[in-house]
């Protein structure tokens, strides 16, 4: 008979809980994107290194209107940590199979509107709403209360938020509520630190094989004076999208990887590690760069702006590469 359980990780309480050092407010980037950032905490809650994981966002890739959304691989999770995640069906109501799955000590990740989350104050809670991904620990329809892993955090809402959530208040005749899900199976025990490390270094070479072919700085680079222009001409709002998907999805990535390099402990990375952290301050700076053309409508200092990070995602793969190559031939 299964054990009901009213939360998948008992020990973790909102009001006391701590992030991960990689969402230090003292970082160039303090947060990525949603899916990302939520699997960081997730893992650090569980004991584990989320910096393993890390090794994919040599992949990352200019796609002609945005920088890759790096999400961490779900077979990367199952090979580092034993955590086995799988799309979610949603054929009844959507709480009713979060019950489910927390009752059997799994976690439901389903993207959820962020107009309801309070952990957005200031940003869309209550102002705008979009989809973003959490994942849920608590789920009590009862007392109307949830407790959820979201961005840099961990975090809890109750009452109206909750219903809005869930459109728990919604009339039988408008259209169902069925949001994309996954839930995250998670192993008896974990694998041990060392064996996790040696799957992070295997890891590292699978995508550093994957890399882009052709520099996605200089791809940026060619198009990013014509994309700020036809953005200054749209409402200010947009600016902000348009940055998350860009220079923040780039910066970000690469001050990732350099934390990764850096966990990786190799004398040789330091140098691939500062090239990565080049990048991602020059992704920062461009940032504030793009914020005055788009106000003034002078758009020729864009054109140079990358070109330091083009210049240093040049060194970094061509220095992975020889170490790397030298790693497997020692190894």
């Amino acid at each position: 008979m299964t054990t009901r359980k009213p939360t998948v990780f008992p020990a973790l309480d909102p009001a006391r809980y701590a992030p991960h050092a990689l969402h230090s407010m003292e970082r160039m980037w303090p947060e990525t994107n949603c899916y990302l950032d939520l699997w960081i905490e997730v893992l650090s809650a569980q004991g584990l290194a989320p910096e393993a994981m890390l090794g994919f966002t040599l992949t990352q890739d200019f796609e002609g209107d945005q920088f890759t959304f790096f999400k961490v691989p779900l077979e990367d999770l199952e090979a580092l940590y034993g955590i086995r995640v799988t799309e979610l069906a949603i054929f009844d109501r959507p709480e009713r199979h979060v019950i489910e799955q927390i009752s059997r000590g799994r976690l439901a990740l389903l993207e959820l509107d962020s107009f309801y989350l309070p952990d957005t104050r200031g940003l869309t809670y209550g102002k705008e709403h979009g989809k973003t991904t959490v994942a849920i620990n608590r789920l009590d329809l009862d007392a109307r209360e949830l407790d959820y892993f979201h961005n840099g955090g961990f975090f809890t809402l109750s009452g109206e938020d909750l219903e809005g959530l869930f459109q728990l208040d919604a009339s039988l005749e408008s259209l169902p509520f069925l949001p994309y899900a996954e839930f995250a199976k998670f192993p008896v025990e974990y694998p041990a630190a060392k064996m996790i490390r040696e799957t992070a270094w295997k890891l590292l070479r699978h995508h550093f094989a994957r890399r882009p072919t052709d520099n996605p700085l200089r791809a940026f680079s060619s198009v990013f004076p014509d994309q700020v222009r036809a953005l200054a001409e749209r409402d200010f709002g947009f600016f902000h999208k348009y940055a998350f998907n860009t220079l923040r999805q780039l910066g970000a990535n690469f001050e990732l990887l350099g934390s990764h390099l850096a966990w990786l402990n190799n004398a040789a990375f330091a140098e691939p590690e500062r090239q990565a952290l080049r990048i991602s301050e020059v992704a920062k700076s461009t940032q504030f760069q793009l914020a005055r053309a788009v106000s003034r409508k002078k758009f020729e200092p864009l054109m140079a702006a990358l070109d330091p990070a083009a210049e240093a995602w040049d060194l970094l793969m061509a220095d992975l590469s020889q170490t790397l190559d030298l790693s497997r031939e020692a190894a």
